[in-house]
Order: C-alpha cells, then sequence, then structure tokens
C-alpha cells in the first residue's frame, strides 16, 4: 500500500448523501463538513457523476477544489456506465467530471458499479483501456473499480484487468456473511490478488445507525460510542482495509465520526460480541436489507415513478417498531408518485440494484402490508 501514502488516514467523506436544503446541496453546512474533515487530518474524499442527480461533483467543486490547493486533498471520481454507450463517449464524459469538479487529475478514477453484465459492457466500450491510457496522461493516478457483485465475477475481473490498482467494495458486519452480498468472501479475494481495499456503506444506509429496539439494547450495554462508531470501526479494523467511507450528512454526523477515527482503535472482543447479537436480532427480523442507494430509482427510470427505497423503508420500520403512525407516511409518500401495488414487473430496478433484491416481489409484500383496505 505504499503507493497510496498520501491517503492520510483510514477514513474518507463520500460525498453521495450531502445536506440538503429546498432541493440543492446546502453547500454552507457542506462547507463546514469539509473543513471539520480537513482540519482533523483527513483528506480522501469520493463522488460520482450520478450522485445526487449530478450536484455532488458541482458540490465537490465549490466547497472543496475552489477552496483549497491540490495537495490538500484526495480525491476519487468514478466512470458510470448509464453515461455512456460507446469509446468515443468516455473522453468527453471523463473531461465533463474534471471541470464539474474543478481539478486537472483525478487521485483515483473507479469503474463504477461493476457486475457481470456491466463489466461486459466496459469490455465492450474499452472502458478500461481507457482508464489506462488517462493514467499514463497523467489525468488519473490510479485506476481501480467500485464492485458490486459475487466474489467469483471480482476474481475474473482482477484476473483480467491485474492492471487494477485498487477495489471499493460494500463491507459491514450485516453483510458479512450474508449470502446475497459475500462481504467476506468479496475482500478475501481482493487478499487473494493483493489489492488495497476502500469500503462503501459502512452503515448498510443507515441501517446500522436505526436499530430495533432489542439489537440497541445490546449496544447500549457497551456504555460506550454511537451505533456509526461500531459499524465504521468494525470495517476499519481489517489489515487489507484502506478507507473507509462515511457518506454523512450533517454537522452531526461528521463531528461523530471524526471523533472515533481520528485516533482509530478496532473494535474488542466485548464490542465484537455486541455486534453478533445486532446481527442475531435482525436475521430474525423480515427486513427489508435496502441501503437507499437509490440506484433503482437513478439508474433504472422506474416506468411508475415508484419511489422503491422510501417504500421499504417504511416497511422496515413497521417491521421494527410497528409504529402505528407509519402508514400515514406511506400514504404520503406515494401521494406524488407510484404505489407498490403499481409495479409492471419489468425488472429494470432489479438490473441495477447492488443489493441484488427481488425488488419485484418485495414490492408485492410491501402493497400487501400497506394497501389492504
Amino acid at each position: 500500500m505504499e503507493q497510496f501514502e498520501m491517503i492520510k488516514k483510514n477514513f474518507g467523506f463520500g460525498m453521495m448523501r450531502l445536506p440538503m436544503k429546498d432541493g440543492e446541496v446546502d453547500k454552507e453546512e457542506t462547507i463546514k463538513m469539509v473543513d471539520w474533515f480537513l482540519d482533523h487530518g483527513f483528506n480522501y474524499f469520493d463522488t460520482a457523476h450520478g450522485y445526487i442527480s449530478g450536484k455532488s461533483e458541482l458540490a465537490v467543486r465549490d466547497c472543496l477544489t475552489k477552496r483549497y490547493p491540490r495537495d490538500r486533498y484526495i480525491l476519487t471520481d468514478k466512470l458510470t456506465g448509464s453515461y455512456f454507450n460507446k469509446e468515443e463517449d468516455i473522453r468527453p464524459l471523463f473531461a465533463s467530471q474534471l471541470e464539474a469538479c474543478g481539478v486537472d487529475y483525478f487521485d483515483f478514477y473507479l469503474m463504477h458499479a461493476q457486475n457481470n453484465d456491466v463489466f461486459e459492457k466496459f469490455k465492450k466500450c474499452r472502458a478500461y483501456e481507457t482508464a489506462f491510457e488517462l493514467k499514463k496522461e497523467g489525468k488519473v493516478r490510479h485506476v481501480g473499480i467500485s464492485f458490486h457483485d459475487k466474489a467469483a465475477v471480482l476474481d475474473r475481473i482482477l484476473t483480467e484487468y491485474p492492471e487494477i490498482e485498487i477495489v471499493q467494495i460494500q463491507f459491514n458486519y450485516l453483510d458479512y456473511e450474508s449470502a446475497s452480498i459475500e462481504s467476506r468472501q468479496v475482500y478475501e479475494v481482493c487478499e487473494k490478488h493483493d489489492k488495497p481495499v476502500l469500503v462503501m456503506e459502512p452503515v448498510k444506509g443507515g441501517n446500522l445507525i436505526r436499530l430495533p429496539e432489542e439489537a440497541q439494547k445490546a449496544l447500549d450495554e457497551l456504555h460506550g460510542g454511537s451505533n456509526a462508531s461500531y459499524a465504521i470501526r468494525f470495517a476499519a479494523g481489517f489489515k487489507n482495509i484502506r478507507v473507509v467511507l462515511s457518506g454523512m450528512s450533517n454537522m452531526e454526523q461528521m463531528m461523530d465520526n471524526v471523533s472515533f477515527m481520528e485516533d482509530f482503535r478496532p473494535l474488542d472482543e466485548r464490542e465484537t460480541a455486541a455486534i453478533r447479537k445486532v446481527c442475531d436480532v435482525f436475521r430474525s427480523m423480515n427486513m427489508i436489507p435496502c441501503t437507499s442507494c437509490r440506484y433503482c430509482i437513478e439508474e433504472s427510470s422506474c416506468p411508475k415513478h415508484i419511489r422503491i427505497p422510501d417504500l421499504f423503508s417504511s416497511y422496515n420500520t413497521k417491521q421494527m417498531f410497528d409504529d402505528w403512525n407509519v402508514k400515514h407516511y406511506y400514504t404520503r409518500t406515494v401521494a406524488d408518485s407510484g404505489k407498490a401495488s403499481d409495479c409492471i414487473r419489468c425488472g429494470k430496478c432489479e438490473r441495477v440494484c447492488p443489493q441484488h433484491l427481488p425488488i419485484r416481489d418485495l414490492l408485492k409484500q410491501v402493497a400487501e402490508v400497506f394497501e389492504q383496505q
């Protein structure tokens, strides 16, 4: 990992869930967060062209790159498959990303959301080869991938393209032994190929912050840090993990995360036992493991305009707390969008879901809970 010594610490600012105000990024709040992050010795920032419907890159420019010299921060951006259809599209897209972020080069450029099908498109369009050429030209310092599929697919990608330098994976204590996410196996493939790891979704889209009552008791008995602290420290405690990203949405989250990552220590035996109890509680409940990444909305263009993550969130809230008021929130959510029962089972959402969820069947399940007379 010597080639990545410019990354000062093992914690990064994921700029996917920035604070919002009237539908726009709250830049005043974001600037405060950026300043706090840098002032406490951290320097790794992560964005992508489609984050916040294209607003994340612009926020990076206005809140970070226009305000600090280039050697103060490490910036990662990504090449997303939905924004190109042929090889000739890639360089203009890349140039627009540099311009949007206000930089001359990216420290890391990741082939975004790689799975078996997306990888085939990237190969056909020579996306990897183009990225390696951009590295030779000095416009990219390091080429990597972000990955959402089974371990066998990652093994194939890293075998075919050994020039890949780093891999971003979904990794958290709830998914560690998951049969659908295969976090542990995917991590082990990275070790096999000697690739450092970047972690996304350490708190699983907030699911490891808002815990069921029984799970919360297990962490409360530690009389220690926040729920986020245990999740992020779990991920950061693995030898081959270089950076754990947190998609922080306000200063409170930023200050909390920085407080326990500034002088990082791995989980101890008692803390590890507690998170095992949390996992046991989740497994005993009929929960939908959605991370609210919103790919099913932004990447698939649902023809019925169903706000899938929001409906799943309502369902999970009902499962966790049996909140009498949750049906009211469900009704408000679908007032200006599609209901769960409006699904026409086209499958577009499932093709882009990083969690490999059977969304069509789950929407039927949600409809049965909320749309009964």
